[in-house]
């Protein structure tokens, strides 16, 4: 068939795409400026009620003794492959068993795993990873340095750099998106998953589709698509709502010592310490719609709370 009777039937459906698209994108933008007013206001009254913190956030000079305790592991540099980035993680149990490999969420770093990196550490060689653009990893500034095909580069070369053809790996929030896919794509790669508080991105988007509560639940999402807003709104009051994300009583870390909240406040507080992280959802709308697939691995969903560490003991290490 020729070359311009194909366009010609085709440009129908391309349209109509693109229009589908430029709808998608109006919503999006609309509600993020709906968001930024709500969240606006919640920083302006966090500044009003604490008028000695001001409108910035105070930069941490020196990072709280709790990063650097010996027994959470080693803190080492990787050089990715694929990309030529460096990214920090830290490790303990080397030569002890297999890769059991952690990725962290939002607004988190590799600290969320610190009782993990000490109950495993006999048994496994863990690593507990900054994800590109958090701590001490590199943080690129352009938004397509964090897409998921690049990210997902980003696990197979720690795994592979670390001289492992598979690893045990275990995730949270935005690592368990990242998880998911990765099982998913490079399946040879993964002997066993555990999932914590997080779907598959495809399951989410279907979810929300069908439960419009879902998208006021997660209104902070389309507040991120808006450049510097963000990074200044969350920043406002000394990181205010980051410290309230965090020792939330319901949807916090439970216990939260005000050391471990300066742990994860640190990085966020240096230049440019929120962009990388809120990169991650400037580009989440860019994949919405995609087709729901399986995982062939194992997976173990979880919570971090209670008798979860000692059964994932048992599932992982029977004996």
């Amino acid at each position: 068939m020729p070359e311009l009777v194909v366009t010609a039937l085709l440009a129908p459906s391309r349209l109509t795409l693109k229009l589908l698209r430029a709808f998608m994108w109006s919503l999006v933008f609309s509600a993020a400026l709906v968001a930024a007013a709500v969240y606006g206001c919640i920083a302006l009254t966090h500044v009003m009620c604490r008028p000695r913190r001001g409108f910035c956030g105070r930069p941490r000079h020196n990072p709280p003794v709790c990063l650097s305790d010996p027994t959470l592991g080693e803190h080492c540099f990787l050089i990715l492959r694929s990309s030529g980035l460096r990214l920090h993680y830290v490790s303990a149990g080397r030569g002890k068993g297999p890769l059991m490999l952690f990725l962290h969420g939002f607004p988190e770093n590799w600290f969320s795993w610190r009782y993990q990196l000490q109950e495993f550490q006999s048994r496994f060689h863990v690593v507990a990873v900054d994800l590109r653009g958090y701590g001490s990893s590199d943080a690129p500034k352009d938004v397509d340095c964090y897409t998921m095909d690049l990210l997902m580069a980003d696990i197979q070369d720690v795994i592979l750099g670390l001289g492992y053809s598979k690893c045990i790996l275990v995730a949270h929030d935005w690592g368990a998106l990242l998880a998911w896919n990765f099982s998913i794509y490079y399946p040879s790669l993964v002997e066993r998953m555990v999932v914590v508080s997080a779907p598959p991105m495809s399951v989410y988007q279907d979810y929300s589709l069908h439960h419009i509560g879902q998208f006021f639940r997660s209104n902070y999402m389309f507040l991120f698509q808006l450049p510097w807003l963000p990074e200044k709104l969350l920043s406002m009051s000394d990181f205010q709502i980051l410290k309230t994300t965090l020792t939330h009583r319901k949807r916090g870390i439970p216990q939260l010592t005000p050391s471990e909240l300066e742990a994860f406040l640190y990085d966020f507080s240096q230049p440019g310490g929120l962009t990388g992280p809120l990169n991650y959802y400037r580009n989440i709308f860019r994949t919405f719609g995609q087709a729901i697939q399986s995982a062939e691995v194992v997976t173990l969903p979880g919570k971090i709370q209670g008798a979860w560490i000692q059964s994932l003991v048992r599932k992982l290490d029977p004996s």
